[in-house]
């Protein structure tokens, strides 16, 4: 079994950070991408940012140059650290990650069951 655990959100002030993780664990292989998104009420969920196993990065242009988005493969853990935050950043994070499961030929998708980001004014 596989399970995806995101932890870091919070109530923050506008222009401050915070630093959100998400650690894969399980009967787990490798794992190639792993990726961040965010839902905000009444909106679609969209990218934030990925990041390969080799460290190339994606970034949604909303957060280019705020948004850092990490990962140490040794713990299967991601990171994002966000700073100069603003009240539209307000969203629900989730964590996902292409994994390969012990003995498994392709990867299967896994999501975390989301973290609370709120951004006040």
């Amino acid at each position: 079994q596989v399970q995806v655990v995101e932890s870091g959100g919070g109530l923050v002030q506008a222009g401050g950070s915070l630093r959100l993780s998400c650690a894969a664990s399980g009967s787990i292989s490798s794992i190639s991408r792993m990726g961040w998104y965010r839902q905000a009420p009444g909106k679609q969920r969209e990218l934030v940012a990925n990041i390969t196993s080799y460290g190339s990065t994606n970034y949604a242009d909303s957060v280019k140059g705020r948004f850092t988005i990490s990962r140490d493969n040794a713990k299967n853990t991601v990171y994002l650290e966000m700073n100069t935050l603003k009240p539209e950043d307000t969203a629900v994070y989730y964590c996902n990650a292409d994994i390969y499961r012990s003995g498994a030929y392709f990867p299967q998708l896994y999501w975390g069951q989301g973290t609370q980001v709120t951004v006040s004014a």
